[in-house]
């Protein structure tokens, strides 16, 4: 099977979907940069009544918050990406990595029918994945596979 073929077939919620917070809408920029160090995650959403109204990333806080002088005492409702696209658990691994690629997107919230967060979809996420699918492949090849040494070892 190739690896086209096992993309689509395998479901995002195969993947590790871990490494996301859950923060309230309303929130201190302040606050939200705490809880993102303290559970060592790259991507926070943000919650309003059990719902996902936003998202706020590494990338929100490099274009929108550092520079900004009185960002961090603002509500992150300011500087999140609102509605942010998912998917959901069914979806293929293919479409998802079609999304992320198509609207540049490194964090993809993974959201169920009912609502109920289940993660995120990352792109550590699917190199993890490939790496425990192939991992002769992955493991077994040289960190310069084209580089061959000018004489030979051992002299």
């Amino acid at each position: 099977m190739s690896l086209k073929q096992e993309l689509n077939e395998e479901d995002v919620a195969h993947f590790d979907l871990s490494g996301f917070c859950q923060i309230d809408s309303g929130m201190s920029t302040r606050a939200v940069l705490e809880a993102m160090r303290q559970n060592k995650c790259a991507a926070c959403l943000v919650m309003d009544g059990g719902k996902v109204v936003g998202i706020f990333t590494e990338r929100d806080v490099l274009n929108k918050v550092v520079g900004n002088v009185d960002a961090l005492d603002k509500p992150v409702n300011v500087f999140m990406t609102a509605d942010p696209q998912s998917v959901h658990p069914e979806s293929s691994a293919a479409a998802a990595l079609a999304l992320m690629d198509e609207q540049h997107i490194r964090d993809l919230p993974v959201v169920s029918e009912d609502g109920t967060i289940l993660g995120g979809m990352t792109y550590k996420a699917i190199i993890e994945y490939l790496a425990s699918r192939y991992p002769v492949e992955v493991l077994n090849r040289p960190p310069q596979p084209d580089r061959f040494p000018r004489k030979a070892e051992g002299g």
